[in-house]
């Protein structure tokens, strides 16, 4: 299962769009998906506007009557996909924007670099897409200064939003909190975090660059260039050595296999004693490396009225 998971507030003139883009990903990309939305305190008509799309596709709305913020809903998104999950080694998820800014064409080859062995993938793309004056120059600047802050893989992507991630990081990030937020910033600064915190939970990490073509953007941005820029470098200077430093973990959880029905355990021990029951009878009629090769979903329209 892969859990695409969105944060949104106030953004009627997207959401839905982008919903059906996601629909249209994965129609060309036959995968199991669910999408989660958590609707922060809205004042427009996202709402309205997210309605008919549950009711259409496979959707959850999380809604918040008032705004938590986005490291908030960030948490409240990956709480709520942990809690779907039964296969946290093998499920993904993916999170991006709500305003178009990020493009679920990309989607795809972000899994398949899961799917190839990645626990997280982060994708990076060229500065100042929605932004002009100080604002672009602060974000061209930024990217090269993580890298040498960081000094980690996909450092240079760690204002970004677009990441996919297997939900056993995600998993191993929820037990090392504990009671704790999973973060602590907000904004950029709480991207920043979140990459340091799952990399070093992540055994291989791969970036990508963002080829997907982002919507025109349907309102002001939010983001204060500068200011979001000295944030973000900041915490990275905060968490620099945490990003070096090993994690100390509790015990980890049981396997995919030991957490199934028992008949499907009983299927998976009676698979592994047959496997080293022929091993056995092998090895027994040809000695040690003397046997025969031995050493020698259907398109549909988008919902009226959105």
């Amino acid at each position: 299962m892969i859990y695409v998971l969105i944060p949104a507030r106030d953004e009627a003139p997207t959401i839905g769009l982008l919903l059906w883009k996601i629909r249209q990903a994965f129609t060309a990309f036959a995968r199991e998906y669910q999408m989660v939305v958590v609707n922060d305190g809205s004042t427009d008509a996202t709402a309205a506007t997210l309605a008919p799309y549950a009711r259409a596709l496979p959707l959850t709305v999380l809604t918040n009557r008032h705004p938590t913020g986005y490291a908030a809903c960030l948490d409240q998104l990956f709480r709520a996909a942990l809690d779907r999950t039964d296969r946290p080694r093998r499920d993904l998820a993916v999170t991006l924007q709500a305003d178009f800014s990020d493009a679920p064409d990309d989607i795809p080859e972000m899994i398949r670099r899961l799917e190839g062995g990645a626990d997280l993938v982060v994708a990076t793309r060229a500065p100042g897409v929605r932004t002009s004056g100080l604002g672009r120059l602060a974000q061209r600047l930024l990217p090269a200064a993580l890298r040498h802050t960081l000094r980690m893989p996909g450092a240079e992507g760690a204002v970004g939003t677009l990441r996919a991630y297997r939900m056993g990081v995600i998993e191993r990030l929820v037990r090392e909190r504990g009671r704790e937020p999973l973060l602590e910033r907000e904004g950029r600064a709480a991207d920043v975090e979140l990459l340091v915190r799952t990399s070093r939970l992540a055994r291989r990490i791969e970036v990508v660059p963002a080829t997907g073509a982002p919507l025109e953007a349907q309102r002001a941005s939010r983001a204060d260039g500068w200011r979001d820029a000295w944030q973000a470098w900041r915490t990275a200077l905060a968490l620099r050595s945490l990003a070096r430093t090993a994690p100390q973990l509790p015990a980890p959880g049981p396997r995919d296999d030991e957490t199934a029905p028992p008949a499907a355990q009983a299927a998976v021990a009676g698979g592994k004693a047959r496997r080293r029951g022929g091993r056995g009878r092998r090895r027994g009629r040809g000695g040690r490396g003397g046997g025969p090769g031995e050493g020698g979903q259907h398109a549909a329209q988008p919902p009226t009225g959105t």
